[in-house]
């Protein structure tokens, strides 16, 4: 009998892989780097095929190609700041669509963990006056969270220049070559240039509290006609989050990590994990949406959103009925 019951669940679990595979696979567009642990392990652990999923993973050169692309149906899901669902359904995005943006967080991902990153010769915001800023695009995303920490410490967006370098990874890199003089990165990119000597001159969580950084998002247009692909979507990242979180798993999560994460070390794998899941930013538990967090990112929307609005209620950026239903 238990010869027939491992017989019967191997071949369960063969049937879900081979549904998996035999489906067109979920298109997910991400920013390059390690805030996408949680898909690495949900990959490396199964648990996209446990719930029959088969996922291919683009990175985006800028959020442009991403919303675009999510738009056009390129892709299903994508993990994107969440000022960029507040910014293209308000018609203030970097780019004009040829539909209205039907956008919308599904889930959580990644709460505050901000840091605005310097060349090591700035000291003081003030020396900032005159310099170029990397930034991905100039009225989405982590842009705006920058405009509100410059101005909070004196400087106006005239006291400053802008360069359009891409994600965040690619701002990273224009950073440490000299090309500009700061910008805005999130968790754990910021590792690597820290420890050569640039310095962080903000976080966000200590300037004006939580901010939703990154959200799961996608197409409510899509996301009502493949509930049961985007459930196991959430399903299989929730999981994945528990799985970080776990203080048994630190060292496979840290191999995982390396394994993705060109060029890294076990010391900034671990340097990572204390960022990312040991503190109130970082991933969130649960992939769960932080309210306070969506409405700081509208509240600094209105005040540097361009056109200019006074945005109000957040509950119309943000859609959890299928985030609900994974967790049940």
């Amino acid at each position: 009998m238990k010869k027939l019951v491992r017989l019967l669940a191997a071949a369960g679990l063969a049937l879900g892989a081979a549904t998996a595979f035999a489906q067109k696979p979920l298109e997910v567009i991400v920013f390059a780097g390690g805030g996408n642990w949680p898909i690495f392990v949900a990959q490396d652990k199964g648990l996209f095929t446990a719930n029959n999923l088969a996922v291919k993973v683009t990175a985006t050169p800028n959020s442009v190609f991403q919303i675009t692309g999510l738009m056009d149906g390129k892709f299903d899901i994508g993990m994107s700041t969440f000022d960029n669902v507040v910014a293209y359904a308000e018609g203030q995005g970097e780019t004009n669509l040829s539909t209205p943006s039907d956008i919308i967080a599904i889930m959580g991902g990644l709460s505050s963990a901000l840091r605005f990153v310097v060349s090591p010769e700035i000291k003081t915001y003030a020396d900032l006056r005159g310099k170029l800023l990397g930034v991905d695009a100039a009225t989405t995303g982590y842009a705006l969270a920058m405009y509100k920490m410059l101005a909070m410490n004196g400087l106006s967006m005239q006291d400053y220049q802008l360069d359009r370098v891409g994600g965040t990874a690619f701002r990273v890199q224009a950073l440490m070559q000299g090309k500009v003089a700061g910008t805005m990165i999130n968790s754990p990119l910021e590792i690597l240039p820290e420890s050569r000597g640039f310095r962080r001159l903000g976080d966000v969580l200590q300037t004006f509290g939580a901010y939703q950084a990154i959200s799961g998002v996608a197409r409510r247009s899509w996301a009502e006609k493949n509930e049961d692909r985007l459930i196991g979507y959430i399903k299989s990242y929730v999981a994945a989050v528990d799985w970080l979180y776990d203080p048994a798993n630190r060292s496979e999560a840290a191999a995982i990590y390396q394994k993705n994460i060109p060029n890294s070390t076990r010391e900034t794998a671990e340097r990572a994990w204390e960022v990312m899941l040991s503190g109130k930013e970082g991933f969130q538990r649960r992939a769960k949406i932080d309210q306070d967090g969506v409405r700081s990112v509208v509240q600094i929307r209105s005040e540097f959103g361009t056109p200019k609005k006074q945005l109000g209620d957040s509950s119309r950026y943000v859609d959890e009925r299928w985030y609900e239903k994974a967790l049940r």
